[in-house]
């Protein structure tokens, strides 16, 4: 077939999708199959080849994703349970003040805290974010909302054991330990810059108080009602309303909940308890991505530092504290959640994988190489851009990621671009202009006192800086990376 035809097809169906979820309401995972199947059968693929293709799609991403998406949803339910986030965020505010806690705490969300769920976070956090605001002088609110938006979102799509990170790795075939360096390399500078840019101009005069802040939902209730309202803004959106990757928790009550018989208060055990197995499987998985950049084999640490078998081990030692601290009941109902909550988060991953292998079935791939310079500058402009402008029309960071990495990931390996700069600049593109579509938008808006015309600043200017510099991050990384 010609080549306008088949970019004009792509480009139509992309289009249709973003239009049908958008304008319809249809649910983002039966538009991306709908357009998977659109694809394959306009191409001339055929009908049991399109079929099968998307099987295959499916199956593959959930063979290099599944189990670790469920061990970090597992994960995050547990140290949600046990209370671990707020006083994590109390003590970082104790040890580096008021200057430097939204870097400690931006940092914290958007690297080892990953695996618990972006809303939760939120309404788990944003208490003591209100306590720190006032200290950080009279943009203090504005400041903790840009940390906040900025560092959850970046995590999210950038970060290991983020979930858009591990879907845009298995869908890419990045292994997951590069996976976690690269975003490393890119998230760090990232989070610090933005957050540097986004509190400078607000300390010069761009965050109003008078007109960027307002009444606090919770005011009179801070706790009960900070929950109740995140429970009823997250039944009412749609898996594609935020990011399509993270639906609201449960937040458990810790305060005042009565210490079964032969536990011990979570209150006294060190954090370093709680966090410990998160973090030696994050250092398990690091240490053997290095060991295979170095080409060392170390046959137990091939094993242990398998992303697989690190995380388990992390579900079965965080399950461990769990029943020690809070009990077993309050640790089985957790995991519930847990698998509850990972549902939609399974399903939409492979269907992105789906899209992507009907794709990659045909030659756009070949195509779209005429098109491009034998650089890796280029190509990763137009990834960004692409997730840019779905995110803009479908307001789902993570939909937005994999859609724009499916699409242009089959182009990588013909002209030797490293799906790992694929992976982190359709994940850059992917957070700028996060808007009224975000639950995220919302949850932040109402629980840290902010106006929409505040939002507007701290989480769609906040995070939309975060974008650009991410890409920045990115196209530095290239220079290495080849």
């Amino acid at each position: 077939m010609p080549d306008w035809y088949t970019l004009t097809v792509v480009g139509i169906v992309i289009l249709a999708v973003v239009v049908v979820i958008v304008r319809f309401r249809i649910n983002p995972v039966i538009a991306l199959a709908l357009g998977a199947a659109a694809i394959g059968l306009l191409t001339g693929l055929g009908p049991v080849d399109t079929v099968t293709t998307m099987t295959r799609g499916f199956g593959d991403v959930m063979m290099e994703a599944g189990l670790l998406i469920a061990w970090g949803v597992l994960i995050g339910a547990m140290l949600n349970e046990m209370g671990a986030i707020t006083r994590l965020v109390e003590s970082l505010l104790r040890v580096f003040g008021r200057r430097g806690v939204p870097y400690a705490l931006g940092l914290s969300f958007a690297t080892y805290l990953q695996t618990i769920f972006v809303d939760a976070m939120i309404v788990i956090a944003a208490p003591l974010a209100r306590r720190i605001a006032p200290r950080l002088g009279k943009a203090g609110t504005g400041i903790m909302a840009a940390t906040f938006a900025i560092s959850l979102e970046v995590g999210i799509v950038m970060m290991v054991p983020g979930f858009a990170a591990v879907a845009l790795a298995g869908l890419l075939g990045v292994p997951l330990g590069i996976m976690l360096l690269g975003g490393l390399a890119v998230v760090v500078p990232t989070v610090i810059l933005s957050i540097l840019v986004v509190s400078t101009v607000f300390r010069l005069g761009f965050w109003k108080p008078e007109s960027d802040e307002q009444r606090l939902i919770s005011d009179g209730g801070e706790e009960g009602a900070a929950q109740e309202a995140a429970q009823g803004v997250g039944s009412a959106r749609s898996v594609g309303g935020d990011h399509g990757d993270r639906s609201t928790t449960s937040v458990a009550t810790v305060a005042g909940a009565t210490t079964p018989q032969g536990t011990r208060d979570p209150a006294t055990v060190p954090l370093i308890v709680l966090f410990g197995p998160m973090l030696a499987a994050l250092a398990l998985i690091a240490a053997q991505a290095v060991l295979t950049v170095l080409e060392v084999e170390v046959p137990a640490m091939q094993f242990l530092g398998n992303p697989v078998i690190a995380l388990l081990l992390a579900v079965i030692a965080t399950g461990l504290v769990g029943r020690a601290t809070i009990g077993t009941p309050r640790v089985e109902r957790s995991l519930v959640r847990g698998f509850q909550d990972g549902g939609q988060i399974f399903v939409l991953t492979g269907v992105g994988g789906a899209l992507a292998a009907v794709i990659a079935e045909g030659d756009l791939g070949t195509i779209l190489q005429g098109y491009f310079q034998a650089t890796t500058v280029a190509p990763l402009l137009v990834v960004w851009v692409m997730a840019a402008v779905l995110h803009i029309a479908v307001g789902s960071v993570t939909l937005s990621a994999i859609t724009a990495a499916g699409i242009l990931g089959p182009v990588a390996a013909t002209i030797g671009l490293d799906p790992l700069l694929i992976a982190l600049a359709a994940g850059a593109g992917a957070l700028f202009c996060i808007h009224v579509t975000s639950n995220t938008f919302w949850l932040l808006q109402s629980f840290l006192g902010q106006s929409v015309r505040g939002a507007l600043k701290s989480v769609t200017f906040g995070v939309s800086v975060a974008s650009v510099i991410a890409l920045g991050m990115t196209l530095v990384l290239s220079l290495f990376v080849g």
